[in-house]
């Protein structure tokens, strides 16, 4: 029986709905704006919150379109897997420019469908049902930075 590899130790026990749900907000915001995965966030049971680097600030039209997004990919049961490689077999549309320098050389893939695929220690649902509704309580930006606090319901 083949063991799973010890993966670096992680020191936070994240809410799975609400740590998957920021994976699909990241690929949202990427598709939608061309930017990076977040660059700061806070991921917590009741509400969260994530900050994007992105050239101009959204309407409020554009906010909401976020939010339904996200709706959408979670009203689909994407399932969602791992699997475990080394650094040298990372798929390439893997952005590791984020990784601990502490991870070590095998790495725990998370895929949520055809939708996202990313390096990730965390815990999260087994399809995005498990997840809920996904709901943007306040938004700001300022200096090239949109900060958006979201919650589940």
């Amino acid at each position: 029986m083949e063991q799973e590899p010890v993966l670096n130790d992680h020191n936070k026990e994240e809410y799975p709905p609400m740590h998957t749900v920021e994976h699909i907000l990241n690929q949202t915001m990427i598709r939608m704006f061309g930017c990076e995965r977040s660059k700061n966030s806070h991921i917590e049971r009741k509400k969260s919150k994530c900050d994007y680097c992105i050239e101009e600030e959204p309407f409020e039209g554009k906010i909401k379109e976020i939010e339904d997004s996200v709706n959408a990919v979670i009203e689909q049961h994407l399932p969602v897997t791992s699997f475990f490689v080394d650094r040298a077999n990372v798929p390439k549309e893997v952005d590791l420019s984020k990784l601990p320098s502490a991870a070590g050389e095998t790495l725990r893939i998370v895929k949520i469908g055809d939708y996202d695929t990313c390096a990730c220690v965390g815990k999260h649902v087994g399809n995005t049902k498990e997840i809920g509704r996904f709901s943007i309580i306040s938004y700001n930006f300022s200096d090239g930075r949109l900060r958006l606090r979201f919650k589940l319901i």
